[in-house]
């Protein structure tokens, strides 16, 4: 008998007529004998409406009172979908977060996870019950509820996985796993079978939607295996998200990453002195603006240099305002700035053993004549940023280049 967690995003649960569908599918896994602890979102769009109702009362709406009003919408799926499993035969049980004792810190709006007390749960389990879980919330130490912020339903998961010891995590999305590059943009990107828990942290800070990186970080630490199917298909294989040691083939390129959120700011002509980078970002971070890639190159006049960075775009006009304070402050040249630049990144726990790979992206794009204006790497990714107009092409060219759709 295998103990399996499962996630069901808001989409999956999005009407009773997809809840009633995944109890169907709920049963089926009861049936084979495996226990079972469920974690779901709200129905899709359920947030935003209650965000909005907030906001027609508050411009700034309380973040406790925040937290008190989102739960809610947990409650309701995980409710609803106990009752259509009851309805079928499935003897179910529901829990909020605070009954399962999720415990947080009192960062309302972001909450991380403390402790589970898993004792209730495995009591339900032992009765033989399919056990539904609130996602994406929790309760800290006062009694006061939290939230873990958009997608906190697959940190839920997770953490329940790690909880219980599960044999494994299934992140039921609306997508049938992780595939070598976005299907909208390469017609000819493969899913892939596996991936390491390294490479989907990497896919996932540079732009990959299909999970949360909290949820990736969670797995990783506590080696969770974490599956991602589609609630959409019958009998779905997905992708399976491991450590690396049990991934028998490694590919050079897993896959290819993009960010579209990108925008790029210089600081032209700033004197060439130490702590020049730090008087820089210093008022950049204190306007809680994150940074992302960052370049300092020599300019053509001696004892200057250029400094150059990106940031999202919806920090993108706070950032060039504040860089043009700075600007006169230091007594540099000028600011230039671009908001229609992408980020594109090949990621792969094979760059490790293989030499050459920036080469060969470089010489690709450079058949296709696009620009390279910032490059950044690590271990196992190479990012470039680029005009946004290219990223198509960029995207595409780099799968055939490598062949990723071969696997």
């Amino acid at each position: 008998m295998a103990l399996i967690v499962q996630k069901y995003g808001g989409t999956s649960v999005g009407s009773v007529e997809r809840v009633q569908a995944v109890a169907k599918k709920i049963k089926a896994f009861a049936r084979s004998g495996d226990q079972l602890v469920v974690s779901v979102s709200a129905m899709s769009g359920e947030t935003n409406r209650m965000m909005a109702l907030a906001k027609q009362l508050q411009d700034k709406p309380s973040l406790r009172e925040v937290d008190m009003l989102l739960a809610t919408g947990e409650q309701v799926t995980i409710s609803l979908l106990s009752m259509a499993l009851q309805q079928i035969g499935c003897d179910a049980i529901s829990y909020l977060g605070s009954q399962v004792r999720i415990v947080t810190d009192s960062e309302h709006g972001k909450a991380r996870i403390k402790s589970i007390d898993d004792h209730r749960i495995h009591n339900s389990l032992d009765e033989g019950k399919v056990v539904i879980i609130a996602g994406f919330q929790g309760v800290d130490e006062q009694g006061h509820i939290t939230t873990l912020g958009r997608g906190g339903s697959d940190t839920t998961a997770v953490a329940l996985a790690a909880a219980l010891k599960a044999d494994e995590c299934q992140i039921y999305t609306d997508v049938d796993g992780v595939y070598t590059t976005d299907p909208r943009i390469e017609p000819n990107a493969r899913k892939m079978k596996s991936v390491s828990y390294e490479e989907m942290l990497e896919m996932a800070s540079l732009g990959s939607k299909v999970l949360q990186i909290r949820a990736v970080e969670f797995a990783s630490k506590y080696q969770v295996p974490l599956r991602v199917l589609s609630s959409m298909i019958d009998n779905p294989v997905g992708t399976l998200i491991t450590s690396e040691e049990n991934i028998v083939e490694q590919a050079v390129i897993s896959g290819i990453a993009h960010n579209k959120d990108e925008a790029k700011l210089s600081l032209i002509g700033v004197p060439d002195k130490p702590g020049i980078a730090f008087k820089i970002l210093k008022p950049i971070s204190e306007a809680n603006i994150e940074v992302d890639m960052i370049v300092q190159s020599v300019s053509a006049r001696e004892g200057l240099t250029n400094f150059a960075f990106t940031v999202h775009r919806d920090d993108f006009n706070q950032a060039k305002s504040i860089l043009q304070t700075i600007c006169d402050n230091l007594g540099a040249m000028d600011v230039q700035s671009d908001d229609k630049v992408v980020k594109v990144s090949l990621v792969g726990i094979g760059m490790r053993s293989h030499a050459g790979i920036a080469t060969q992206m470089f010489e690709v794009l450079h058949n296709e004549r696009i620009n390279i204006q910032m490059i950044a790497t690590s271990e196992i990714k190479i990012s470039v940023v680029i005009d946004e107009k290219y990223l198509e092409l960029a995207v595409r060219s780099l799968h055939s280049a490598f062949d990723l759709e071969k696997g």
